[in-house]
């Protein structure tokens, strides 16, 4: 298992996680679409050669934005990335993905 956290505007949120969990993630038992939000604010600035969603060039930039967590199956990284990236609205979105555990604790008979 993996896990994505993409930063973005908050307006646009809903629809970066309706897109990741069609793509297949945040699946976790009889579940789909799980996912972990965080309100915080983004900064940036656009330098030169930017196309900038929001803001302008050579002026920093704060942003209302939302970082969502959700987990993944590995083998589905390119789908899921590229389904968060089709309805992000930045120029160059900010994420990460990492290999996570989610297994359970042995003894527990129902180790993932």
């Amino acid at each position: 298992m993996d896990c994505l956290v993409i930063y973005v505007p908050t307006a646009a949120a809903p629809a970066v996680r309706q897109a990741i969990g069609d793509a297949g993630a945040g699946s976790l038992g009889n579940y789909s679409h799980c996912s972990f939000s965080l309100e915080g604010t983004g900064r940036f600035t656009p330098l030169p050669g930017a196309n900038p969603t929001v803001g302008v060039v050579n002026s920093p930039e704060e942003v209302p934005e939302t970082r969502i967590e959700a987990v993944y199956p590995r083998s589905q990284r390119n789908a899921i990335v590229a389904a968060a990236l089709s309805v992000h609205p930045y120029e160059t979105p900010a994420f990460m993905t990492f290999p996570i555990d989610a297994s359970l604790p042995d003894g527990t008979g129902t180790e993932t």
